[in-house]
């Protein structure tokens, strides 16, 4: 690894990016929150996921839905999808893209639009919702660009999710061997993991993890819990479909959840409240940053150049985000996690479940993204 831990290379950019603010480390330990989120929102494109993410959604709790949390990343069943063409321009706001879906026939009316840009002085929405009906969200995303026009996808999803993704991460103050709200972090994200879904996790008498699953006669599914989850995803039975959400998390920055011969409690917690815990290692986080914000080839440089001014003492606005980012580091980015996509998901270790691999949670993504969820959610 180019550092030798992301505890050195956060106090790094705390000196030579953040200097300017009030608390330099801080602000780079916010910063680094934000790329973890990045690399996961990339990953995620690169799996061909773009139609089914949304950012920053409210989430029901299973049965209690007057409680309602927000969550990095909720992929949801797509309706229906279409591309429109527009004539190139520095703006592309809600109404243009309706009116662009007016031409084509498709009735917009149903929808209440958004205020939301696209795209705006150069800088592009992720997941951008234009407009919304009492089940569903009408979204977008630029696909091609040329001179002369802009071709956008145009997506609409069910409210009701089928994954959640939650990025934690926690940075290790100096002279502290790990970050002092890294056991409120793992608490929120075990909560929300453990009301998200219909499939929820008992343990038996002797520490045996299963779960168990309610169908809407009352009746219910006790099994193991992998065997039971397995069972859920593979189906096409509405009944066991209709509420469940598979659980993501995502973990980075070390020294928080390990030490050198176990996990930490902080990790076990989200490791036993998650359906899928993943860890973003020191190496790869490190690696990103080395080769496309500090010491970039030539061909990144705009990706450095951005993620400078975006941080700069002066800036307007900040271009490099999950939700805002530039339009040229976007297209940038995209072709990096297309090129280099073996080598970031070998940046992730599994911890949970234990028996499976990143390949394994790409196929059950697949699944469910395929599912009839007309059917299954009339």
């Amino acid at each position: 690894m180019a550092y030798q831990s992301v505890d050195k290379l956060q106090k790094l950019l705390a000196e030579g990016v953040f200097q300017h603010t009030k608390a330099p480390r801080k602000a780079a330990g916010r910063a680094l929150g934000t790329l973890v989120e990045i690399i996961t929102c990339y990953l995620l494109k690169t799996w061909g996921l773009n139609p089914y993410i949304s950012i920053e959604r409210g989430l029901e709790e299973y049965g209690n839905p007057a409680i309602i949390h927000n969550v990095e990343y909720s992929l949801h069943p797509v309706v229906w999808q279409t591309l429109i063409k527009i004539e190139n321009t520095k703006s592309i706001t809600a109404s243009i893209i309706l009116n662009s879906l007016k031409k084509q026939g498709i009735d917009v009316n149903r929808f209440e639009k958004k205020t939301h840009y696209l795209l705006k002085d150069g800088i592009l929405r992720n997941a951008c919702t234009v407009a919304r009906s009492p089940h569903s969200f009408l979204l977008c995303s630029i696909k091609t660009r040329t001179e002369d026009f802009i071709e956008i996808h145009v997506f609409e999803q069910y409210t009701k999710p089928f994954t959640i993704f939650e990025c934690k991460r926690v940075g290790v103050e100096e002279g502290m061997s790990k970050g002092p709200q890294t056991i409120e972090k793992a608490k929120q994200g075990a909560y929300v993991a453990k009301t998200a879904s219909s499939l929820q996790k008992i343990r038996t008498e002797n520490g045996e993890l299963h779960g168990i699953i309610y169908k809407s006669d009352g009746s219910y599914i006790i099994k193991p819990f992998i065997k039971l989850m397995e069972q859920i995803i593979s189906s096409n039975d509405k009944e066991l479909l209709r509420k469940f959400i598979l659980t993501v998390g995502i973990v980075s920055n070390h020294g928080n959840w390990f030490t050198a011969s176990s996990h930490n409690k902080e990790l076990k917690v989200l490791a036993q409240s998650y359906d899928w815990l993943l860890f973003l290692t020191d190496d790869g986080l490190s690696e990103f940053i080395e080769n496309l914000l500090l010491n970039p080839e030539k061909k990144y440089h705009f990706i450095k150049d951005i993620f400078l001014l975006s941080y700069a003492e002066a800036k307007k606005k900040n271009q490099f985000t999950k939700v805002q980012m530039n339009m040229e580091a976007d297209a940038i980015l995209t072709d990096y996690f297309a090129g280099n996509r073996h080598k970031i998901e070998s940046w992730f270790n599994i911890i949970s479940p234990k028996e499976k691999t990143l390949s394994d949670l790409q196929s059950e993504l697949n699944e469910l993204a395929n599912k009839n969820w007309k059917y299954i959610l009339q």
